[in-house]
């Protein structure tokens, strides 16, 4: 992939060094120069895509950090009512197991006072069809005054003891039951507080199930524009280098032209050293390769003079040394208070050779080209402001 994006910019370089010195150098530049523009217009495409892939992936983050914050939140929710559904269908099971067992006493209970029953019903038909055993016959009876006694105590205990145990079975019943419809209405309470917490566990859930998948889709999302991320800055290195040695070539072409026409051109020095209708002086000696105007989808404030690196920088006018060091974009930069709101700027230098405050003349070295900052390839940016505002060099050279 990077091979094939290279090609074209090889094979114009190949095209450069191949040509004979005499060939139509005006036109080869003219073509290099079209697709280092090119070139170029892709790099600030690719920045801009860059930024915004940086910009989404930020947002993306920031996304799914406040996802895992409400992740953790619903799931802290969720574990408190998981324990309280386990708490409550524990305390539902056993009081279904009381229930069980206290409808098993019931109904045992039930059986025994229907048995007592029966055999106190049964003690009375025998009684009613044999007749009651009165006095004379209990007294004829008995062997004895002793045994007299003890049958007529026998006699009289059996059937309290038949009412007591049917009365005491039948009391045991009630309670149980008693008891039984207790347990129920408990475990209604329980068994509907259970199915509340179990529809109530179930929605906190859900909600994090769903937090959960918008997460995933979230980081999916995220590892998919940070894969584009990786392209594009790879793309954009490869573009980099490709206008790189397009820029090469543009110099190397431009040297040639300023050999075969050291004179004069349109966008070239009139006579070295003699100022223009303005006053001002060519700073150096070359063509210019990008004008001053709109350029990449922005403003370009200068002109571009393609001269070698190393080439002395002459001051346009004469004035006073208001900037010299570092500025971002520019590199090394030199600006010139030339009065009456006027003032010059020279960028991308080697080296500079002037300092802030100090007077310069028109003509004198005030620095070297070079290409620092951002730059494609060894130049001169040159810039002319009235009252801060840029305008055109070409006008005042």
């Amino acid at each position: 992939m990077a091979l094939r994006r290279l090609l074209p910019a090889v094979a114009v370089l190949l095209a450069v060094l191949a040509a004979p010195a005499s060939g139509d150098v005006y036109g080869r530049k003219q073509a290099i120069d079209a697709r280092l523009q090119s070139v170029q217009a892709k790099i600030a495409r690719a920045g801009e895509r860059e930024r915004a892939l940086a910009g989404e992936i930020a947002s993306v983050n920031s996304r799914i950090r406040g996802l895992s914050t409400q992740v953790g939140d619903v799931s802290a929710r969720l574990v408190t009512l998981e324990h309280d559904l386990a708490l409550h269908q524990e305390k539902l099971d056993r009081l279904n197991e009381l229930y069980r067992l206290e409808t098993a006493r019931f109904l045992f209970l039930r059986r025994q006072y229907q048995l007592s029953l029966d055999r106190l019903g049964d003690r009375l038909i025998d009684i009613y069809e044999g007749g009651e055993p009165g006095s004379l016959e209990v007294l004829l009876s008995a062997k004895s005054f002793t045994d007299l006694i003890s049958q007529a105590e026998y006699a009289e205990s059996i059937g309290t003891q038949d009412k007591r145990i049917a009365d005491d079975v039948g009391l045991a019943k009630v309670g149980v039951r008693a008891q039984r419809e207790r347990t129920k209405r408990i475990r209604a309470v329980v068994s509907s507080e259970t199915r509340t917490i179990a529809v109530r566990t179930e929605q906190v859930r859900a909600v994090r199930d769903a937090l959960l998948a918008s997460e995933r889709r979230l980081a999916a999302a995220r590892s998919s524009k940070r894969e584009s991320l990786v392209a594009i800055k790879e793309t954009k290195r490869e573009y980099l280098h490709e206008a790189a040695g397009l820029a090469r070539a543009s110099a190397s072409l431009a040297v040639s032209i300023q050999a075969a026409q050291a004179s004069s051109s349109a966008y070239s020095p009139s006579g070295g050293s003699t100022p223009s209708a303005a006053g001002f002086i060519w700073p150096a000696s070359g063509p210019v390769v990008s004008p001053f105007g709109m350029r990449w989808g922005r403003m370009h404030e200068g002109i571009d003079i393609a001269v070698p690196s190393g080439t002395p920088i002459h001051a346009a006018a004469s004035g006073r040394v208001v900037y010299a060091g570092w500025m971002d974009g520019y590199g090394n930069l030199v600006a010139i208070d030339h009065g009456g709101g006027l003032s010059t700027a020279y960028a991308h230098q080697s080296s500079i050779a002037a300092g802030v405050g100090q007077p310069v003349s028109q003509g004198q070295t005030i620095g070297y080209v070079g290409c620092t900052g951002h730059c494609f390839g060894p130049h001169l940016h040159f810039e002319v402001r009235v009252n801060g505002t840029p305008v055109d060099p070409l006008g005042y050279l």
